[in-house]
């Protein structure tokens, strides 16, 4: 059964121990589309003359290169060195996938998702070999019916897995409404209506609220 496991792993061992003693108060997030031979990683909180500073003073980093950025956040495709413990390369050699992951404070945290637990297992076990010390936030399966216990219809649930593989929900967006529609093959107004709607169901269920407290207030008449 496919489970999904968060995983926190200190930085120190894991390639950006480097990057954080010399810049603390760096971030980090993993882009979701792979930038070519490295990993595609969003760097941001210290200057970006300062974080490739760093870049180019960590023995854990082979190779890097500036792929886009903003005014407070640039995107690098990032090579870790061959004897450094790679923790998203890790992932992939026990049949995992990394559905997201960060680094702040010192601190990666990696969401994984595998088809049988013992590869949460293996990849703890791996971790431990090369003196990283992981912790298992949460671990728990997926169920068939997981969309239906958030109040997701079977279509919204697609829609929105599919949203977030493509990149709808990145900062800036890496596929537009129009191009997202193009891709489910439905119309660019029923792909709005069925976002907002999904949008209501997870927000409805996460906060618990009822559906009197979801309508609108009756108009008060004069």
């Amino acid at each position: 059964m496919t489970s999904i496991a968060d995983i926190e792993l200190p930085a120190d061992g894991a390639g950006l121990d480097e990057l954080f003693e010399a810049v603390p108060s760096l971030t980090c997030e993993m882009e979701r589309v792979i930038a070519s031979s490295g990993h595609g990683l969003w760097l941001s909180g210290p200057s970006q003359d300062a974080v490739e500073d760093a870049l180019d003073d960590a023995s854990a980093i082979s190779e890097y290169a500036l792929i886009n950025g903003d005014e407070d956040r640039w995107l690098y495709d990032i090579e870790f060195d061959p004897d450094t413990v790679d923790p998203l390369e890790a992932v992939l050699e026990e049949h995992g996938t990394v559905l997201s992951a960060s680094a702040s404070n010192g601190t990666w945290l990696l969401s994984v998702r595998v088809v049988e637990r013992e590869h949460v297992s293996a990849l703890y076990d791996r971790f431990v070999d090369h003196d990283v010390s992981p912790t298992i936030v949460r671990l728990f399966d997926l169920e068939e019916d997981t969309h239906s216990q958030c109040g997701l219809t079977a279509r919204q649930y697609e829609t929105l897995v599919a949203a977030i593989d493509h990149g709808y929900f990145e900062i800036p967006r890496e596929v537009s409404m129009q191009e997202l529609s193009d891709e489910l093959d439905i119309s660019h107004q029923a792909l709005s209506e069925r976002l907002r709607r999904a949008y209501r169901a997870l927000v409805t269920s996460e906060l618990d609220v009822t559906e009197e407290e979801t309508n609108p207030p009756p108009m008060l008449s004069d």
